[in-house]
């Protein structure tokens, strides 16, 4: 075999991987690190918890996609925002009873990833807020529990106020307070992955339950 033949080969190789490989980077998901700690920990008085996971593209693709993002106020882009990411949904029980759910997502932030979730109760309203992980040298500051208290209690209308695209909002979420100035890309990263996963969980959960199409 001369070394034209062989170099097209390898090359031909590297395509089929890329190729093979392209959906799996197209769709990331987010998954609690331990779920069985997490929901113990974000619902003492759970009994256990059921898994679902949905997709924009099977609920209602390119529509609903647009929907999201004009509630959002900003468009979906990047790995973590395709039309097919899978979003793993945490229902909650105690005994036979439903308590509430957990969801998270993933935002791009300054340094890398952010997987940002949220426990709701079974009107919306966040039970517990938690960064799950976070690439920043702030991420401490982000990751402290004093900085996810402030979200207790706040729902989606309270977030319909804010606007990702310049970080601005009013009412409850103009009191949120950056306790790391220096990261302040991450900060409004974050608070904008909390609105798009409440906004994911209405779209998901609560408009069905709500027996809105």
């Amino acid at each position: 075999m001369n070394f034209t033949a062989f170099l097209l080969k390898i090359l031909i190789a590297l395509l089929l991987l890329f190729v093979m490989a392209g959906p799996a980077l197209a769709a990331v998901g987010c998954d609690l690190n331990d779920p069985d700690r997490d929901v113990a920990r974000f619902f003492p008085d759970s009994s256990g918890y059921k898994t679902t996971y949905m997709s924009i593209d099977k609920r209602g693709g390119e529509a609903l996609l647009r929907k999201i993002e004009k509630r959002l106020g900003d468009r979906f882009h990047g790995i973590y925002e395709t039309i097919d990411v899978p979003y793993t949904i945490y229902e909650i029980h105690k005994g036979s009873q439903k308590i509430g759910y957990i969801h998270g997502v993933n935002q791009k932030g300054q340094f890398g990833g952010i997987q940002v979730f949220a426990a709701l109760d079974l009107n919306g309203r966040i039970k517990s807020f938690y960064i799950q992980k976070m690439t920043s040298r702030w991420a401490k500051k982000l990751r402290d529990a004093t900085f996810g208290r402030q979200f207790t209690g706040m729902t989606l209308r309270d977030f319909e106020a804010y606007d990702p695209a310049t970080g601005r909002g009013s009412g409850k979420t103009a009191e949120l307070r950056n306790p790391a100035p220096e990261a302040e890309q991450d900060f409004r990263a974050s608070l904008r992955a909390l609105k798009k996963n409440l906004i994911l969980m209405d779209e998901f959960v609560y408009s069905t339950e709500r027996g809105k199409p």
